[in-house]
């Protein structure tokens, strides 16, 4: 219970985060959506859904015993159509969620480093080796939140990429298909964790090399 109070609000922070990465880039390329319905912020209430970014981390987290958990916020409204350029507009706006949870993976492991330093100077070592451990939670969940987004499975960023990759004949078809992502991606979370363990192998290897490299610097075992 404990560990999972220090993550919640490290996911919540990442989950916000990349939303609003989203809705500024946006903004940035002509879409006023969001700054419209109010999501051109980093006001937690105005991006969080108690189920997605509460309950579900909840469950998980229970349901797996701690090994894993996951959660997201209400994505944000984009009109591709109001785009300056709709091909990079569209690009830049569906890699700017997964650059965001990446440059704060990185933040993240400076902060750590950082708070390792301190904790071998200031009096309340514990104080910040529980910051710390926040710290490497923040690694971990945006390194798996950046690339669960990769995955080019509607309604994930990933998506979006592969569209404009694909050749001009299949982009229909595939936008066809993708009307039934968000139940494809529900049923294969479920009924296939395997492939998801593959898919987001990187994440996983990232956060264990990321883990002995910081190693030197840490006030507990991560």
């Amino acid at each position: 219970m404990a560990e999972f109070l220090l993550l919640l609000p490290v996911l919540l922070l990442s989950v916000v985060a990349h939303e609003f990465a989203h809705a500024w880039t946006a903004y940035r390329q002509g879409d006023d959506t969001a700054h419209a319905k109010g999501r051109l912020t980093l006001n937690p209430v105005s991006h969080l859904d108690p189920i997605m970014s509460v309950a579900v981390p909840a469950l998980l987290w229970w349901s797996t015993n701690g090994a894993f958990t996951f959660g997201a916020a209400r994505p944000v409204p984009v009109d591709p159509s109001k785009f300056r350029n709709f091909v990079r507009g569209d690009l830049i706006v569906s890699s700017a969620g997964i650059v965001m949870n990446f440059l704060l993976a990185l933040g993240a492991s400076v902060v750590f480093v950082l708070l390792g330093l301190l904790g071998h100077v200031l009096p309340a070592a514990d104080v910040v080796a529980t910051l710390q451990r926040m710290a490497f939670f923040g690694l971990s969940i945006n390194l798996l939140l950046a690339f669960f987004n990769l995955v080019p499975l509607p309604p994930l960023d990933g998506s979006h990429l592969l569209f404009h990759a694909l050749p001009r004949a299949w982009r229909a078809g595939y936008q066809r298909v993708g009307r039934y992502g968000f139940l494809a991606l529900v049923l294969s979370l479920w009924m296939l964790p395997g492939v998801w363990r593959v898919l987001l192998w990187p994440a996983d290897t990232l956060t264990l090399l990321a883990r002995d490299a910081l190693a030197p610097w840490a006030l507990v075992t991560p």
